[in-house]
């Protein structure tokens, strides 16, 4: 192929109209008059005149729009003459009539005469990019004027660069002077409270990596005089191509009057308004805590003091009740000055207060009520009134077969014997006045008989959707008998386990919801992918031939193993008799799910967890029922709930009973539950049919969807 300047002129044209119609930039060549000789296929795109129309016509006939007046054209025209190039913002016409903004560039072709004789125009339509820009620009003016009006604090994290933008408002918020803090991540979570940071931090890299669909977290600020306020943090992040988020941007509103507020309506919920004291319910909660504790651990222990004000009645009466009001807060400014900090005191109501003392045992729990005795009986000054009181004091050492209703009622019951017997005593409740240990020496015996018998059966309890009510799965519990009333699981489970037969009754419990999960694959009910639930005890759990008996089990059954999972308690995951990871490994190579029970009530290690081949959280029921009234309950469950979805776990929530609980572990994200609310424990064929009928139908539930 011949070079190009070898070319015929024909050929060097053919190829040149080649090059300009695949130029971008529209191009009109005109003679010095100004009569059009070529355009390309741009300028035919971008005008809408063919080329056929616009050759031989006035190049300003096609260019001029209606933006400029006459002088201005003839300007443009003289400096062209003089053989200047011109450039500038044109707004012509298109062929339909449209006005479109243009850059043009007229080059004029000065022969050696130094006469034009061809003028060039180069045209880009800009309308596009103008509007663009006009249109950030009001967006940005938005932004600036909402971000000047609004009370919240603005803030935009550049993760690529690190770069930390904190808005005017989001400084003045911590510092009164807005004294600027250095523009990165460090120096904001310096800024955070150490018992809070770890979640701020939490929330933010799981809104990174995507596992939250907003970024929400509260946490309290230091201010620049040493003061703390607290935050409510919002963002979304935005995310490129390949989902990875390149920025993190949100408000931050401070929130410490609301906290406040909330702090003072539980602390009046949970309080007595005259004393200051815990009321009942917190009491019990506390209580309740003592218990569990001492389940767990053998060498706990602690008493209950029930304390009740002799002919405290006397003293209404004769001197009113303002003085007795008077009375009660001196009464209980000395019970706090006889206790330990950690000990909690209660009022109940009227003169009746409790104690709740932890590890101390019988003997100490008698001389704390001694002291509590010679501290009211010393006269009390009120109103120029001499008052002496004396108190009559019951004592319930903890029980962990018992609830903590049923030790309160013994330390009640004790008291009333202290005032039997001439009041200003103080009496250790005794088990064997109500028949208690008489009913357990018979359920121990009963329990060695029906064991061999087969009296246990296991029962199901609903596993559902929180949003619908939609059946997920069962958890298998024992029941003894056809009628649960003969013993309920209580008393019969820690017997169980102190006799050495719990290992034989979950292994039975085991073997009847593996029948279960047999019926669902050989008939047209349930799918069997809803699976059974099913707990082992600690004893169950160190037990060195745990493995092979669930595979013996399995066998025997011949129930698929992927739709069963056991549970086992957070406490139990951690024991130091056997080594928990193998154990569950061994589990799961059997295709055996693995579910950790009581969550968040134990002492595991993330560390500890991470190791575990764990498919399921099941957030302990304690937490549930204090959500509404309980702001560490809710924080905890938060963020059970942010490590399950960070570990890629399922969470179910435990001991769900009120409408209330369920709408506010849907609020923090919770999807799965089981309690009260959904249904008790049933016989298999009752749980069968729940399980083929519509949610609306099986709890009556209406769905938040």
């Amino acid at each position: 192929m011949k070079p190009y300047d070898q070319l015929p002129a024909a050929e060097k044209l053919q190829w040149l109209e080649l090059v300009l119609d695949h130029v971008q930039d529209a191009i009109l060549l005109s003679d010095a008059a100004g009569s059009v000789l070529y355009v390309n296929r741009a300028w035919e795109d971008m005008t809408g005149f063919a080329f056929e129309e616009s050759v031989g016509r006035s190049a300003a006939d096609l260019i001029r729009g209606d933006h400029h007046p006459d002088t201005f054209w003839v300007s443009v025209g003289e400096r062209i003459q003089a053989g200047e190039v011109w450039q500038g913002r044109l707004v012509s016409r298109r062929r339909d009539g449209e006005p479109f903004a243009q850059w043009a560039t007229l080059i004029p072709i000065v022969d050696v005469d130094r006469s034009v004789s061809r003028i060039i125009s180069v045209r880009r339509d800009v309308s596009v990019s103008e509007r663009r820009e006009l249109a950030l620009a009001v967006s940005e003016s938005r932004y600036a004027l909402a971000a000047r009006g609004s009370n919240d604090g603005l803030w935009d994290w550049d993760l690529r660069t690190g770069a930390l933008y904190l808005s005017p408002r989001w400084l003045a918020q911590l510092d009164e002077d807005a004294v600027a803090i250095e523009g990165s991540p460090e120096a904001w979570f310096d800024r955070v409270h150490n018992d809070d940071l770890s979640d701020l931090r939490l929330a933010i890299e799981a809104h990174r990596a995507g596992t939250t669909e907003h970024l929400e977290v509260e946490y309290r600020a230091r201010c620049l005089d040493g003061s703390w306020r607290w935050m409510l943090v919002r963002g979304a992040a935005v995310r490129d191509e390949d989902g990875e988020a390149t920025r993190i941007a949100g408000s931050q509103t401070d929130i410490s009057e609301r906290k406040a507020h909330e702090v003072r309506l539980l602390h009046n919920a949970l309080h007595d308004a005259l004393t200051g004291l815990p009321n009942r319910e917190l009491f019990n909660d506390r209580l309740g805590h003592a218990v569990r504790r001492l389940r767990r651990r053998q060498d706990a222990s602690f008493a209950v003091l029930f304390v009740d004000l002799d002919r405290f009645k006397d003293v209404n009466d004769s001197i009113g009740h303002s003085a007795g009001d008077i009375l009660l807060q001196e009464v209980t400014s000395r019970l706090r000055g006889v206790v330990r900090p950690s000990d909690t005191v209660a009022r109940l109501g009227g003169d009746e207060f409790t104690v709740l003392v932890e590890d101390i045992d019988q003997a100490g729990a008698m001389h704390l009520a001694e002291r509590i005795r010679e501290a009211i009986a010393q006269p009390f000054s009120v109103q120029s009134f001499e008052l002496f009181v004396t108190a009559s004091i019951g004592v319930a050492m903890g029980d962990a077969d018992g609830s903590a209703e049923e030790l309160l009622r013994n330390a009640d019951r004790a008291m009333y014997h202290a005032k039997k017997r001439g009041r200003a005593q103080s009496v250790v409740y005794d088990v064997s006045t109500s028949g208690k240990l008489q009913r357990r020496l018979v359920l121990q015996q009963e329990l060695r008989v029906a064991l061999p018998r087969g009296e246990f059966e296991a029962w199901f309890q609903p596993i559902v959707s929180l949003l619908d009510g939609r059946v997920l799965g069962f958890e298998a519990l024992a029941r003894w008998g056809a009628n649960p009333a003969v013993a309920s699981p209580a008393e019969f489970i820690p017997l169980a386990e102190e006799l050495g037969l719990i290992v034989p009754l979950g292994e039975a419990i085991l073997e009847q919801a593996c029948v279960l999960l047999r019926r669902w694959q050989d008939s047209e009910g349930p799918p069997p992918e809803l699976g059974v639930t099913v707990n082992l005890s600690p004893r169950q759990f160190v037990d060195a031939q745990l493995v092979d008996r669930v595979a013996a089990i399995l066998e025997r059954t011949g129930a698929d193993p992927q739709y069963l999972k056991v549970e086992i308690t957070e406490s139990t995951a951690m024991t130091r008799h056997t080594n928990p990871v193998e154990v569950c490994q061994g589990l799961r190579a059997l295709g055996v799910s693995i579910a950790i029970d009581d969550f968040g009530t134990g002492y595991s290690s993330l560390s500890q967890l991470h190791r575990l081949p764990v498919q399921t959280l099941k957030i302990d029921q304690s937490f549930v029922h204090r959500l509404g009234v309980d702001h560490e309950a809710r924080a905890i469950v938060r963020t059970i709930l942010s490590l399950g979805q960070s570990l890629g776990l399922q969470v179910v929530a435990e001991g769900v009973e009120t409408q209330e609980q369920r709408h506010a572990l849907l609020e923090l994200g919770c999807l799965r539950g089981q309690g009260w609310l959904f249904g008790r424990a049933e016989p298999a064929d009752v749980a069968l049919a729940r399980a083929v009928a519509p949610a609306d139908e099986s709890f009556g539930l209406p769905s938040v969807i």
